[in-house]
Order: C-alpha cells, then structure tokens, then sequence
C-alpha cells in the first residue's frame, strides 16, 4: 500500500498570506526610516529659505484654507495643485514657524514614498522582490529626493508623482486596466495644475494613451508583451483604459484650472508675470532656438552628471529598449513617455525661461528633478540585468552623453558661466562633486561625475551578474549617503533677525521696499494680508515697514529697528498703542 503526502493548499495560502505581509511591513518600516532621515535633516529649518518660490506655495495654502492672502501681483504664478495639499497644515495652525514644520513633514512623507512606489516599478520591469527591495530603498536616497523634501516647493512631490504616473501608465498598456488609465490620466493632469511642468507630463500621457489606443495593440495579461493586430482583443479592452484615462484628465484638468483660476484672481489681483510674449519669441526665432536648445542641453548634462551618470545609462537603456521589438510592449511605451517627458520639460521650461544674468539659465537641474529618479531606477535596471557588455556600452554611452551635452552648454554659454551670478541652492549635486559652492566649472564637474559612474560601472562589470546587486547597490548607497551627510544642517547660531516682526495689528509696506523683504513677511504676518501704500501709510494701519533712513509723518513713531545693512525700518502708529 502506498501513501501519498500532499500539502494541503490552506498552509499554501497561509504562506503567500505570509509573504504579503512581510513585505508591506519591510516598506512600511523603510518608508518609515526614509521620513525620519529626512525630518532629521531639515529638523532646523523654521521658515521658508528659497524666496520667491516657497513663500508663494506657502501663501496659497493659506488663503486656500481660509486664512489671509497677499498681494503677489507681477510675480511668478504660484499655482495651486501642490498647495491644495498643504491645506489641512493650515487647518491646525496657523503659527508660520510651526505650519512650516509641517509642511517639511508633509514633504518628507511624500519623499519617502517613492521607495514603495519605486519597489513596484522595478517589480513591473522584471526586478525579483528582494532585487526590488533593496534597490528601490537605495535609490530612495537619491539627491532629487533628499534636497527638496524639506522645503515647501512643489519639486518636494513631482518625483514621487511621476513614478506613481509611470506605474499606473504601465499597469494600463501592460494589463488593460481601467483604473490604472482613470489614474495615470487623473495624475499627469494634476501634475498641470501643480507646475508648468505638469503641461508637458499631461501632453505626453494624452499622446501615448491616443497612439496606445489608435494602434489597438492587445497585449498578454501578466505579461505585458504586444501581440499582432490580427490577435487583438475586443473594443471594449482597447477603449476602456483609453477612455477612463481621458475623462479622468479632462475632469481633472477642468478642476485644476478653476482652481489656479480663483487662486490668481485671489493672489494677483493685477495679473501674475506674464512670459507668454518671451515665450512666443523665443520660439519663432532663431536666436530663441539657440537659448531653448543650449539650455535644454545644459539641463541634460546636469541629469546625467547629477546621478552620478546613472541618467545616462537610463538614457541609453531606454533609447535601446525603445527600438528593440522584442522587448515588451509595455516597456517601450515606459521608455519612450520617459524619454519624450525628459526632452519635453528641458525644452520647454528652458524657451520660457528669462535671462535673470545667472549661470543657472545655462545649466540646471532643478526642472529635470522630477524624472531623475526614474532615470536612476531605469540605469540600475542596466546595471544589474545587463549582461557584461552591454554594461560597459550604456555606460560608455552616458559618459558620451555627459561630455557632448557639457561640451555644448559650456560653448553656448561662454564666459558667461564665470561672469553671471552662481546660486548655489541651484547647484547641490555640482558641488558635493566639485566642493566648490562659488562657481561652476563643467569640467571639474564632469571627471568626478565620470569617476563615480567607473566605480557603479565596475561593480557591475567585475561581478557575474547573481551576485552584482548588493556590490552595484552598495556603491550607490555610500555615494549617496555621502551626499546627504553634506547636506545635514548645522546648528542656527541666532543673530540679528533680518526681517520685521510686527505686532499684531494691521500691516502696510511702502511700495519702495525690496521684494525679497516683503514677500517673505507676507508670510510671516500671519493674522492680516499686508497693504501695500505710496506716500503716507493707510489710516487704521498699526505698521508701516519703509525703506531705512525714511522720516516717519505726524502721528507716526520710529521704532529704531532695522538698519541700513537690511534695508528697512518700521514705524508704528501712535493710536495702535
């Protein structure tokens, strides 16, 4: 007599159940490990640092959860989709010091949950759950990640966006699914409504879900390979997705446009800065041409050399992946939104960029941040499943790409790139590779740049391939943990503090006050919008802020602070007493 053993299939489920729950708690625990690094870093930080930009974000949200606005009138416009997150901080507080370390919570929060998301892409191109654990973990701690997660800007959650975009622009082409395309189509719209970046991510995913849907390719579920026309499924496949993606957009779309619509009317009473007439300029002349593409080079050059080269890999791995047929269909169309997102916002955000007589109009990171991560995942991807070969081609290709894109941004630019103003919140990856905070040298910051990219390349060359994920992985982390340690924070040694501090009471600014005093009190008087005046201050009002060395009128005291170093002075009214 013979006795089978089976396992039953209940200890079967009891296993996958699990699994599951191993590994939503490994993410849990390492999303919660990012979030504490980050409030760690920024755990300093009591006020906006990156004026105009944070203090108009801040504004927003304010007026959007009811408090006082301000005057914002010829500035940037601001616009409304990532304040509307910041709304509920309001809701709780309205203290300005304690609001904005909050709203570094917030984008701390976001920041990290590019690590779960990451996780899930890397599981969607093939990364087995272990190889997508520790390498989504790593390349959470990309810079894109750490230098604007503590500030109030809306490059706090484009990254983590377009990799929620991504996935679900995959899961729709890949797996048909209807929800994936109301998701894809809902974000890349309200990606519009929070930066003018967003247009191009918006323009992009309308094109793809357009041609995905006109060329009616079926795919296999599971597996996301494109099949024939002559195997294609039913109507109600190819246009749900489709159709779910659109409608999503457009109601979205239609939301976010009423949004910034009231929020303009509220904040800009006489029109925000209007660079529609440079922008047309720019396009429909030669010279504008010249600008729009040297700068979209530079912010190229940046990507590639602001990920240590792993953009650059990416680059070359997708521009492969796009015009290898073999490849799964899903997959092509991933690289190529990515590669057509990339060149679509360096363009644009560089036609639309006026000459401010700094080096960053020259070579820039900033805008390009949102996709860096995306770009340091796909050049992992090359690292640890290429073969040895194809390794050193993607990366000889992005050391190619560095030098040409540098090479043209610096011959383009000139003596410019010395001459003309050097911020050096605009150049955080450049100087962790060069050490100098006062100047760029492209150059000098492309060898260190290409050293790193040797030493990711021959982690990934000199191991067979099993075995290379913990080595390629490994290198990242100390280059990036290296970073971040420069970018930790020193103690605030105090000082004389720069701007006004008003008593409660009605505030009003002389119109002759510089910008980068009255914006960020527009923030900080946190009770009453500001007023601003010409001539003698408006009658009820308690403060007047002035330029230093002004007389106050009949009715009106000196306060004695201030000073000439910062510019102003305020009064204060005798019937506020």
């Amino acid at each position: 007599m013979t006795t089978a053993f089976m396992t039953p299939a209940p200890v079967h489920a009891a296993a996958r159940h699990t699994g599951r729950a191993r590994l939503w708690w490994l993410l849990a625990a390492g999303w919660v490990a990012h979030v504490v690094l980050r409030l760690w870093l920024y755990r300093y930080h009591a006020g906006p640092v990156a004026n105009p930009d944070e203090t108009g974000y801040l504004l927003a949200a304010r007026w959007l959860a009811g408090g006082p606005g301000a005057d914002l009138t010829g500035s940037t416009f601001y616009q409304g989709g990532y304040p509307l997150l910041l709304v509920p901080v309001f809701w709780l507080t309205s203290d300005p010091v304690l609001a904005y370390r909050l709203v570094a919570g917030v984008g701390s929060m976001a920041a990290a949950s590019a690590y779960p998301l990451a996780y899930l892409l890397l599981r969607r191109m093939g990364l087995g759950r272990r190889a997508a654990l520790i390498t989504a973990f790593v390349a959470a701690l990309s810079p894109a990640l750490v230098v604007f997660s503590g500030l109030a800007l809306t490059d706090a959650i484009l990254p983590v966006l377009v990799l929620a975009w991504l996935l679900a622009l995959h899961d729709l082409v890949a797996y048909g699914s209807a929800r994936a395309g109301a998701v894809a189509g809902a974000l890349a719209a309200f990606a519009m409504a929070a930066h003018l970046r967003g247009t191009v991510i918006l323009a992009v995913c309308v094109l793809v879900v357009v041609v995905v849907w006109v060329r009616r390719r079926a795919v296999v579920p599971g597996r996301g390979r494109a099949v024939g026309p002559a195997d294609a499924v039913g109507p109600a496949r190819a246009v749900g997705p489709a159709v779910a993606a659109l409608v999503s957009a457009a109601v979205v779309a239609v939301a976010g446009k009423a949004l910034n619509g009231a929020l303009s009317a509220a904040l800009y009473p006489g029109g925000p800065r209007d660079l529609s007439g440079l922008l047309v300029s720019r396009l429909t002349s030669l010279e504008g041409q010249a600008w729009a593409l040297s700068g979209a080079v530079g912010q190229l050059w940046y990507l590639v050399a602001g990920t240590w080269g792993l953009a650059g890999v990416g680059l070359a791995g997708a521009a492969a992946t796009l015009v290898r047929r073999s490849a799964p269909y899903a997959h092509r169309v991933l690289a190529g939104t990515l590669l057509l997102t990339t060149l679509g916002i360096a363009y644009a955000s560089s036609a639309a960029l006026p000459d401010e007589h700094r080096v960053g109009n020259y070579v820039y990171g900033r805008y390009l941040a949102c996709v860096a991560v995306a770009w340091t995942l796909a050049g992992l991807i090359v690292l640890i499943k290429g073969g040895r070969l194809a390794v050193v081609r993607h990366a000889l290709a992005a050391a190619g790409l560095m030098a040409v894109t540098g090479g043209v941004a610096a011959w383009y630019a000139g003596d410019r790139l010395e001459r003309y103003a050097f911020i050096a919140f605009d150049f955080p990856e450049v100087i962790f590779l060069t050490g100098e905070n006062d100047a760029l040298n492209l150059v000098e910051a492309s060898v260190p740049a290409l050293i790193l990219l040797a030493c990711l390349t021959g982690a990934a060359f000199l191991t067979a391939r099993r075995a290379r994920l913990l080595l390629v992985v490994g290198v990242l982390a100390l280059i990036d943990i290296a970073f971040t340690a420069g970018q930790a924070p020193a103690r605030p040694s105090g000082g004389v503090d720069w701007l006004p501090a008003p008593p409660p009471g009605r505030v009003a600014v002389d119109r002759r006050v510089r910008w980068n005093i009255w914006v960020p009190l527009s923030y900080r008087v946190s009770w009453t919008r500001i007023e601003f005046y010409n001539g003698r201050p408006p009658a009820g009002a308690c403060t007047a802020v002035v330029p230093y060395g002004t007389a106050p009128p009949a009715g009106w005291a000196a306060t004695g602070r201030g000073g000439a170093q910062m510019g102003w002075t305020t009064w204060s009214n005798d019937g506020c007493r």
